[in-house]
């Protein structure tokens, strides 16, 4: 296995600094230094309690202590030094299909680079699990400029085999393989297409449960709907099935669109189960816009979930006072 003290691959170096100029830049300059918003709810320990005060988080009250004095204490905390991410990247066959300029496979290769550059430049560690017909490679998690480099020519590198047989893909075996790695509390990015077999839903929230778990799917706009082709040939980039459909049949190309839309009802409701946050990325998307669409939504969400746990124990409080 290589490792990131190898030389630099040219290609990654050439993306990475064509991301540094067009999306981490921009990035730097509405987040404002508050990169910490994309990795919710890990790299804190507690130090200290103190009285609430006017301004504080109401994220931080210790509700227990403040039911016993009667008064608002917050927790104070301590920031880790380091934070480590690690990213679950699915590289079956399905993932080199893209129908414009890019694959799905080169859409995640670009935001692993981002999200590691924007983590590693801070002194933190990113590490990756690698999976093709199965868990092919463990990357440990590294700081610096040379791992970034190296999870995305690991990314690239790898020969695309899309129309060649190949096992159906089984996420089950990449998440077990991560509960298995991943010991340390940290930010877990899970990139797939979620092509597989739907045993992976109940495991990703098991992991969900230890770590901070963000499912990032790709998908390619086409396979949503068909255009009007006419004859063209489908082939199942993992079993290498073809077939022969003629797509100026409206019946079909509805047929389809159906098929794809229980498709999607499926996923999504797999994801809802498994209560991770989830990402949607197309071959067709502006990353940066994707990747403000993410934190804006982290931010939201969080913002709901203090809320209303702050409501809720405060009527607690205002019931047991009377």
């Amino acid at each position: 296995m290589s490792t990131p003290d190898t030389e630099a691959d040219g290609s990654a170096d050439a993306l990475l600094r064509r991301l540094e100029w067009t999306v981490i830049r921009r990035l730097d300059g509405l987040l404002q230094g508050d990169y910490r918003s994309l990795w919710r709810g890990s790299g804190l320990d507690l130090a200290d309690l103190r009285e609430y005060q006017h301004h504080d988080d109401v994220r931080h009250i210790d509700w227990n202590v403040t039911a016993r004095l009667q008064q608002p204490y917050v927790r104070q905390f301590t920031e880790e030094r380091e934070l480590s991410a690690w990213f679950l990247i699915d590289l079956s066959a399905s993932v080199d299909f893209g129908s414009d300029l890019r694959t799905k496979r080169q859409v995640a290769c670009a935001f692993v680079g981002v999200l590691a550059q924007l983590l590693t430049r801070h002194g933190n560690r990113v590490g990756a699990l690698i999976y093709g017909d199965t868990v092919e490679a463990v990357i440990p998690a590294r700081g610096g400029r040379l791992q970034v480099l190296h999870l995305m020519q690991r990314i690239s590198r790898r020969p695309d085999t899309a129309g060649t047989t190949h096992q159906a893909t089984r996420l089950g075996e990449l998440l077990n393989a991560a509960s298995r790695v991943i010991r340390q509390r940290s930010s877990v990015f899970l990139l797939s297409d979620f092509i597989s077999p739907p045993d992976w839903a109940m495991r990703l929230g098991q992991l969900g449960r230890r770590h901070d778990v963000t499912a990032v799917r790709l998908y390619d706009p086409l396979e949503m709907s068909l255009p009007d082709l006419g004859l063209i040939n489908l082939v199942d980039a993992e079993t290498g099935e073809q077939l022969l459909v003629d797509t100026h049949d409206t019946g079909f190309r509805k047929r389809f669109a159906a098929a794809a839309e229980a498709r999607e009802a499926t996923l999504r409701s797999a994801l809802a189960d498994a209560g991770v946050d989830t990402l949607e990325l197309a071959t067709d998307d502006d990353l940066f816009d994707a990747i403000l669409r993410f934190t804006e939504m982290r931010r939201i969400r969080s913002s709901l979930s203090s809320g209303g746990r702050a409501l809720r124990h405060l009527s607690e409080l205002k019931v047991e006072s009377r």
